[in-house]
């Protein structure tokens, strides 16, 4: 099944998936778009793609199409005017011997195992587990035209990884993934705020977080980052 997006975006085909059950509702049924595969998406293209709403998984660009159901509202956090909470600056704090080192490609046969733990211990229920070498090249390990890794280590070691892909205006947080038994860090808040401070470094505004979802446990703590902007009616409307 198929339909065009707009035509100033000359007609891009997407291809809709069959509905399937949700992994973040579980009383819902998912569809999702995925530009053709076959397109060559280059940086302008996809910066374009991103300031409507869509989300790059690997190789592929998507954003949900579901039928009945309009609970994933795109999200980014404006930088610029961002100021962490008190909770925030404590994980911050909590993080002081933690070094963050951005790199073009990463150590596969160092990540993968963190990455498999990560996956094992807190998405078992979702589409990505059980996790393999093979899924983490595809999904992780293919950089896009302009991706970084954000390595975050304790005197040497691992902790966790931020995948992040530059835009025009500001840097898509793709996918990140950390040491479940270090949870007094709160690693995946630690990575954003990270991020935050990294686009204002070089001069950009937005963080986009992906999807906000309202009632899932999982997607709806991304609301906690102010000023926000949210993607509803093809328009970014602000938030707090």
């Amino acid at each position: 099944m198929t339909r065009d997006i707009s035509p100033d975006l000359e007609k891009l085909r997407l291809y809709l998936t069959e509905p399937h059950p949700c992994s973040y509702l579980p009383d819902r049924q998912a569809t999702t778009a995925f530009v053709d595969p076959r397109v060559v998406i280059d940086a302008e293209l996809y910066n374009r793609l991103s300031d409507l709403g869509f989300r790059r998984s690997g190789r592929y660009i998507y954003t949900p199409r579901c039928a009945n159901c309009k609970a994933c509202i795109p999200i980014r956090i404006d930088a610029a005017a961002f100021s962490p909470n008190r909770l925030q600056r404590k994980c911050l704090n909590r993080n002081r011997d933690v070094t963050v080192a951005l790199v073009d490609s990463v150590d596969v046969e160092e990540h993968y195992p963190l990455y498999e733990r990560y996956i094992s211990a807190r998405h078992r229920d979702g589409d990505m587990y059980p996790p393999s070498r093979a899924q983490y090249q595809d999904f992780i390990g293919r950089p896009w035209h302009s991706t970084t890794f954000m390595e975050l280590r304790a005197r040497g070691r691992l902790l966790g990884c931020a995948v992040t892909d530059w835009l025009r205006n500001g840097l898509s947080a793709i996918y990140t993934y950390f040491d479940p038994e270090e949870e007094r860090r709160s690693l995946g808040t630690f990575a954003i705020l990270k991020q935050i401070e990294t686009v204002l470094t070089r001069g950009k505004r937005y963080v986009y977080l992906g999807f906000w979802i309202r009632d899932s446990a999982k997607m709806n703590y991304k609301i906690r980052y102010r000023p926000a902007e949210l993607f509803v009616n093809d328009t970014w409307l602000r938030i707090g």
